[in-house]
């Protein structure tokens, strides 16, 4: 990402998500000055120890450790100031209002009155996502956290058969696998975990209850956890004993369609025709309107980045898919009175095609 490209001298990041990518930094606070050659990254005083030590381990001048002694808005204005910033970028999906009047104003009040300026006197540009269009291409290093992420959150998904047993209330089957993930290595869950069974797997993002999984019911179970900073998901259903005739075509449409989006996935597709290929098999087994989210999205630091995996829409990105890209395929059909089914991996778009990232199996029957 080059703040030159976007017509700006330099970039104010306040997202943390977005810091930690630029420069590695982990804290609950901070701010980044991206300018055109390096980065200014300002910490308060319980991060600047490490903030110096995560400088140091970079290549020289790469990154600047500026401390911040009375506050995050002042410190950014000096920074500016000092590097005589005119055209300021900020990430118009982060910053408050009130953080960009703050700053707006310690601007501009040392900035020379037009009639006396010899140049323009400085400006904040709001932009959109210049980070997390950077984000969307995984590096290597990237990559091999999110492929070990799939494999320990896979490992965790084949055994759960041993988790969702007749009798056991939903809660309980959550609280299980959140121990499991933490059990794995992984720092924490990547979102609260969904444990739904029997007529709550008709809610494709029902919270766990104190139901209790009865024989019969389909059990969705969408987990997933953050190893090395990187998040994975991966969704199964489990049904308890023999599947009714309404479920079973459930269960055949959904793996149909989830297998036709990952064949559809490589270099050059647009996101819009992956979701087609899965949207397709579920409108013709006539369930097209039982199924109503996107058919993935981005995995990286955060648990939804770009890409968007889902319907063209207006004003919305639908660029094509490039090497490096990881996102979710996870189509399903949720039918009120009936039950849900859901299938979701994670892929990483390679040269020619994808990898699968996570390894467990698509239609999970346990008899009774």
């Amino acid at each position: 990402m080059h703040v030159r490209a976007a017509a700006i001298d330099a970039l104010v990041v306040t997202h943390l998500p977005n810091i930690r990518y630029l420069t590695g930094f982990t804290g609950t606070a901070g701010a980044v000055v991206l300018l055109h050659e390096r980065c200014i990254l300002a910490v308060d005083f319980r991060y600047l120890t490490a903030a110096q030590d995560l400088a140091a381990a970079r290549p020289a001048g790469t990154i600047e450790v500026e401390p911040v002694p009375q506050g995050y808005d002042l410190t950014i204005v000096d920074v500016l100031r000092r590097e005589s910033c005119k055209r300021v970028g900020v990430e118009a999906a982060w910053l408050s209002v009130s953080r960009f009047n703050a700053i707006s104003t310690g601007l501009a009040g040392t900035a020379p009155t037009p009639l006396r300026a010899d140049g323009p006197t400085p400006v904040l540009v709001p932009t959109e996502r210049l980070v997390e269009r950077a984000r969307m291409i995984k590096d290597a290093a990237e990559v091999a956290a999110i492929r070990e992420g799939g494999c320990r959150i896979s490992a965790i998904a084949r055994r759960l058969h041993e988790v969702v047993r007749p009798g056991r209330r939903e809660v309980d089957v959550a609280a299980e696998l959140e121990a499991a993930m933490r059990e794995a290595g992984f720092s924490r869950p990547a979102f609260e975990t969904i444990v739904a069974s029997g007529p709550n797997s008709a809610l494709p993002h029902a919270r766990p209850t104190d139901r209790r999984i009865a024989p019969g019911d389909s059990t969705v179970l969408d987990f997933g956890g953050v190893y090395d900073g990187y998040c994975v998901d991966l969704t199964r259903t489990v049904q308890l004993g023999r599947p009714s005739r309404e479920l079973q075509r459930l269960y055949d449409a959904v793996a149909e369609a989830h297998q036709a989006a990952v064949a559809a996935v490589r270099p050059g597709v647009r996101p819009s025709a992956i979701d087609g290929a899965a949207r397709g098999v579920l409108e013709r087994a006539g369930l097209g309107e039982m199924f109503r989210h996107g058919t993935g999205h981005g995995l990286g630091l955060e648990i939804h980045e770009d890409p968007r995996i889902a319907r063209e829409m207006p004003g919305l990105p639908d660029d094509p898919v490039e090497p490096g890209m990881v996102f979710t395929i996870e189509p399903g059909a949720y039918v009120p009175g009936t039950g849900g089914v859901r299938i979701e991996d994670d892929v990483l778009v390679t040269g020619s095609g994808c990898e699968l990232l996570t390894d467990a199996p698509r239609v999970m029957t346990i008899d009774l």
